[in-house]
């Protein structure tokens, strides 16, 4: 009965999630219509917008608890709508939240205009993931995030009868090894593919520009024609990985028809052993009976660059401050203190870490993160192994290359006709102000 409670809690979470996640990164929802907060007598009400659904909970028993402590009402809703239309409905209706919480793209192309500068605020100096525009910090970011391969390392080491050290797998061919191994023993579709077009394109395809030393440089060269995509070496060393995971998927056969909670059932319970994916991801994973040891490595791959050592990621969701004549000094003040009680209060520290599962983004947070995923998250960052997100892709990027790349996974085009389907793409898309 417990295991087909979580199914159902599982199934509900994964199917809002998949509505609307990119990064995981988490979609945006139906809220009240509220604005940016009042004064209630000598009360301070602000509001705050959450764009990431799996702490939606959490953020609302911390409200409450939050208002009776510190006098100040907040109120916390979320959206299914994509951040940027939310918001833009908000503001054309002059109710704007006190606090919004966006990704790092929402900053770019609305601080200016809609937040208040933050540059004076005490977290700025704990962080290296906050967002400056015209040298103004605008953005607090509110955890870290990264991608890579997913492992579970008990399943792993039962079907090769070896201790499994992540770091050994470097290359595609260290990957291929592993895969034979697990092959050998027992497990006959070690990986699971997830087919969502944001995990393909969002997720796995940026990683090829996120790697180039200069990714502005290195769209624009696929962009005008100067880059051949076909002929890059980036490109081809990491779909070379993909190759592997692809091949060895255990939907291999009907890939596009690969439901997401079942993939991640299967990495949890260990079915199998090998996702792509990111620390995100254990929202979903611990809903099942997951084995004890699981974490996350870079993708392997043939690069020269030492990417083969790093994840991407980074800050992942940011709040900013509403700075219009609809927010009081008050309000913003309130939402101020709000965000300091998050990185320098101890509850607030905690709340963070231990109850929302997030790993945090400043250095003066000590608390040890509660998931394998994050843990490993977490010690990338520590020791200056991420690769920075790419955060100024356009909103059609996922869903127009995510479609190409489902082609390429269900083996409906090859990997020229990949490459010129992204290049086609590139020829008229633009990249986020930035």
């Amino acid at each position: 009965m417990k295991k087909n409670m979580k199914k159902l809690a599982v199934l509900a979470l994964t199917a809002v999630m998949s509505a609307g996640l990119l990064a995981g990164c988490g979609g945006s929802g139906s809220s009240g219509s509220e604005g940016s907060g009042s004064s209630s007598g000598d009360k301070t009400a602000i509001t705050v917008f959450n764009s990431k659904m799996e702490i939606q909970g959490q953020l609302e028993e911390m409200a409450e608890k939050y208002s009776e402590e510190k006098g100040v009402d907040v109120e916390v809703y979320y959206s299914n709508d994509t951040v940027a239309a939310h918001l833009a409905t908000r503001y054309s209706s002059n109710e704007p939240y006190t606090l919004s919480m966006v990704d790092a793209k929402d900053v770019y192309a609305l601080a200016e205009e809609h937040a208040l500068d933050l540059t004076g605020e005490d977290w700025v100096s704990n962080t290296t993931q906050a967002i400056s525009v015209n040298d103004k910090v605008y953005g607090f970011p509110v955890c870290i995030e990264a991608r890579g391969i997913i492992y579970n390392a008990d399943a792993i080491e039962k079907a090769t009868g070896e201790a499994f050290d992540p770091t050994a797998i470097k290359t595609t061919e260290d990957l291929k090894a592993l895969v034979d191994k697990m092959i050998a023993g027992g497990m006959a579709t070690p990986v699971g593919v997830m087919k969502e077009d944001w995990s393909l394109a969002g997720h796995f395809l940026s990683e090829v520009y996120e790697q180039h030393d200069d990714p502005d440089a290195f769209i624009a060269g696929v962009k005008d024609g100067s880059i051949d995509l076909a002929k890059d070496e980036k490109f081809n060393a990491m779909m070379d990985t993909f190759d592997v995971l692809k091949e060895n998927n255990y939907a291999k056969d009907a890939a596009i028809s690969a439901e997401r909670e079942v993939t991640e059932q299967k990495l949890a319970e260990g079915e199998i052993g090998l996702m792509f994916g990111g620390n995100w991801d254990w929202a979903v994973i611990s809903a099942y009976d997951y084995t004890e040891n699981m974490g996350m490595m870079p993708v392997p791959n043939d690069s020269s660059d030492g990417s083969n050592e790093k994840m991407v990621g980074g800050g992942s969701k940011y709040f900013f401050i509403d700075n219009s004549d609809k927010t009081t000094p008050e309000q913003q003040q309130a939402a101020k203190d709000f965000l300091n009680w998050l990185v320098n209060d101890e509850e607030g520290q905690s709340f963070l870490v231990n109850e929302c599962a997030l790993v945090p983004a400043y250095s003066n947070i000590n608390l040890e993160v509660a998931d394998p995923l994050g843990k490993s998250v977490k010690a990338y960052s520590d020791a200056d192994k991420l690769i920075a997100n790419y955060n100024y892709l356009p909103d059609d990027h996922y869903s127009i290359c995510g479609a190409s790349m489902q082609k390429y996974l269900a083996g409906d085009i090859d990997r020229a006709g990949l490459a010129a389907e992204i290049a086609k793409y590139w020829s008229t898309a633009e990249v986020g102000a930035h």
